[in-house]
């Protein structure tokens, strides 16, 4: 399979072309003979244009490519080393949406020959690959697993608004379902990325690999977010205290914050279920889960005190929400937990505006039903900047003091503006 690809004899194929495809996509076809495949037309449209529907790529990347972008799973017929990398979002339950995984592997399944390869980079349970995909794949093909087709897992570690740590500069893990599967997927790999690969000993280990990476972030987050609430109480600011306590060489770097988006706050609850399946109450994952997802009304309800602690009355204020994306400088709205924060305000009928200076208005009014303005056009009972975005960065008391009502209040949930606000009703985590 390697040497095919290599010479261009065979061809590899790209489903899914989002913040983990695209990428994946276009770097192969600088090397070798690609298919890029999304069902979503209008944005395959877009890749043809050259433009990057997540604006994380810019025009170049698209240059001297040998690629085609479609929407037709006819043109992956020719394909015989096949990328699945669509997303794998949880339920209104918490629990694992699994309809785009396996929709991919029936689309797959229908064009899959005997010698191809199949690809997972979707995060998921360890065991999911070949208890949940492979099944799909043997149904829709006729085929039978590791005997007609290989399958493996390589999971992605693509992170959106980092231009640091980027696709071929970032260790790759890879997995097969055999020795001679194992050491072909690897090979291919290495074909792109620079920084080396971790050849797991199976699937199920670079499932796990993976799922822990996000939910070791998350169980250290909801850390902070404790000692947040606890700190609070006691009166001293967080930022302050890890500051201090950051200059021990071996204290971890963990802030506290809001934690959404389609990694950090959706994998553990993967692994819970896998857990829960196995009999075993996962306490601490669990736990962390619970409190991370209840920073947003925190932040509103806090906010909803420091008005009322200032005198003014609830059922006439106005707060502004700056920032709705789930993480800074990216426009990926996937899992905002700021939703929360709106949530909970509207529940005291108290009047939210929103801006982002990165995210799609269209976008938030489709997936979370609320209307975003352009700027600020109004004065306002209190401010929230939600995120971090680099055009927030640089603002100063006297901006926020012209859109804030006397005795208004600024949060700032990141602690971007600590020790530069000397006049205002202020609060952080």
């Amino acid at each position: 399979m390697y040497n095919s690809i290599l010479k261009k004899e065979k061809k590899i194929s790209v489903i899914g072309l989002g913040y983990v495809g695209l990428p994946i996509a276009l770097e192969f076809a600088k090397y070798v003979k690609v298919v890029g495949f999304d069902v979503n037309s209008e944005r395959i449209e877009m890749m043809k244009n050259k433009i990057d529907p997540s604006n994380e790529l810019e025009k170049e990347d698209f240059e001297n490519t040998d690629i085609l972008f479609s929407s037709n799973p006819e043109d992956l017929r020719d394909c015989h080393f096949h990328i699945i990398a669509v997303p794998t979002p949880i339920d209104e339950h918490k629990l694992p949406d699994l309809f785009p995984i396996l929709s991919a592997s029936e689309t797959v399944g229908k064009i899959l020959k005997k010698g191809d390869y199949v690809i997972y980079e979707s995060t998921v349970y360890p065991g999911c690959t070949e208890d949940d995909c492979v099944p799909v794949l043997e149904k829709m093909s006729g085929l039978k697993y590791i005997e007609d087709f290989k399958v493996g897992f390589s999971p992605e570690r693509i992170n959106p608004g980092d231009k640091q740590h980027t696709l071929t500069n970032i260790v790759k893990i890879t997995s097969g379902c055999d020795e001679k599967s194992a050491e072909e997927i690897a090979k291919i790999y290495e074909i792109v990325i620079k920084a080396g690969i971790h050849r797991a000993s199976s699937i199920k280990v670079a499932e796990a690999a993976k799922i822990i990476e996000n939910t070791q972030r998350d169980v250290n987050i909801a850390l902070m977010n404790e000692l947040s609430i606890i700190f609070d109480k006691i009166g001293i600011n967080t930022f302050e205290v890890l500051e201090a306590a950051g200059t021990k060489w071996n204290f971890l770097n963990f802030t506290p914050g809001l934690v959404g988006g389609h990694c950090i706050g959706v994998d553990p609850y993967y692994l819970l279920h896998k857990a829960k399946h196995l009999g075993y109450h996962a306490k601490m994952i669990g736990s962390g889960r619970a409190l991370n997802d209840n920073m947003g009304p925190y932040v509103a309800d806090k906010t909803v005190k420091l008005i009322i602690a200032n005198k003014k009355e609830i059922t006439k204020t106005k707060v502004l929400i700056m920032g709705v994306t789930f993480k800074e400088n990216v426009s990926d709205i996937r899992n905002s937990r700021v939703i929360d924060i709106i949530e909970e305000l509207q529940k005291y009928n108290i009047q939210v505006d929103v801006v982002d200076a990165f995210a799609d208005a269209k976008e938030v009014k489709q997936e979370y039903n609320v209307e975003m303005i352009n700027e600020a056009n109004s004065k306002y009972t209190a401010i929230i900047v939600a995120v971090n975005h680099k055009p927030y960065l640089d603002l100063d008391e006297n901006y926020f003091s012209n859109i804030l009502i006397e005795g208004g209040v600024l949060v700032d949930v990141k602690g971007i503006y600590r020790n530069k606000i000397k006049n205002l009703s202020y609060w952080s985590l």
